[in-house]
């Protein structure tokens, strides 16, 4: 799907939409600057994936995407709008670092609080609210653990009730801030299985990763990212020695087996 690996957007092929488009967007906190004219286009339908190590801009790319961070210059089109009038097209879930998992909430609770932006302050949820929610656990396979409380779950389980809360947003574009965090591999192919799930009923994935290897065994393309976009492209095509070198900027082997990437770090 990807066709470039300078982080250009390159010709668009015949049938080919952009779901996102970031165009020499530079962005930072407090004078330190955390972006540097990042330019590339993620193809609607695609599972992409954003890799870099700690600290390269990850969260803030995803953070300028959902109009959260005003970047210095640049600038975001989903599905060639401006974000202020596409936010909707957006669901969100952030690092599980960032929640709360004692909080006293069922995963039914959680998958809910998908819908607030769409209720408004004062509205309560409706039937349609509840279709919305259930349809959801339904798709990450949950519906069983409903009435679990959220801190009772496993890691993997707690992972796909996330999922499921920006699934009930109802976006076109999914960005997923490190979702393979903390996962034993079992739980990595059954999330990369519900992500090819999401991708074939038409969504948009972008996921924010330092797991190489998750984005080598099935990600469409990749950016590689350390305040610049050092490459993008199929992974196959970009992750060279060389350039996960410059990206983490440490030496890391590449070992390929049966057909699969391996990454060590050295």
């Amino acid at each position: 799907m990807a066709r470039v690996d300078t982080g250009q957007p390159g010709t668009k092929e015949e049938g080919f939409r952009p779901a996102i488009e970031v165009s020499d967007l530079w962005a930072g906190y407090d004078g330190r600057t955390a972006l540097e004219g990042v330019t590339l286009t993620i193809e609607e339908g695609c599972l992409a994936g954003l890799v870099g190590p700690n600290g390269s801009g990850k969260s803030t790319l995803l953070r300028v995407i959902l109009g959260l961070h005003r970047p210095q210059r640049g600038k975001v089109r989903l599905f060639g709008q401006k974000i202020d009038r596409a936010r909707r097209l957006l669901g969100y879930m952030p690092q599980v670092e960032l929640v709360d998992w004692g909080f006293p909430a069922s995963a039914f609770d959680v998958v809910m609080m998908g819908r607030y932006g769409r209720l408004g302050l004062l509205r309560r949820p409706g039937r349609r609210d509840r279709e919305v929610v259930w349809r959801s656990l339904e798709q990450v396979r949950m519906t069983d653990l409903s009435q679990r409380q959220i801190g009772e779950l496993s890691a993997g389980q707690q992972r796909r009730v996330l999922i499921a809360r920006t699934l009930a947003q109802e976006p076109r574009i999914l960005l997923l801030d490190e979702p393979f965090t903390g996962l034993d591999a079992a739980a990595q192919h059954d999330l990369l299985d519900l992500f090819n799930e999401v991708r074939a009923a038409g969504k948009t994935l972008l996921v924010a990763t330092h797991d190489l290897s998750c984005v080598a065994a099935a990600f469409d393309h990749a950016a590689c990212l350390n305040r610049k976009i050092i490459a993008f492209g199929e992974p196959h095509a970009i992750f060279t020695e060389e350039i996960l070198n410059a990206t983490f900027q440490t030496h890391l082997l590449l070992v390929n087996v049966e057909g699969k990437t391996y990454v060590s770090y050295q």
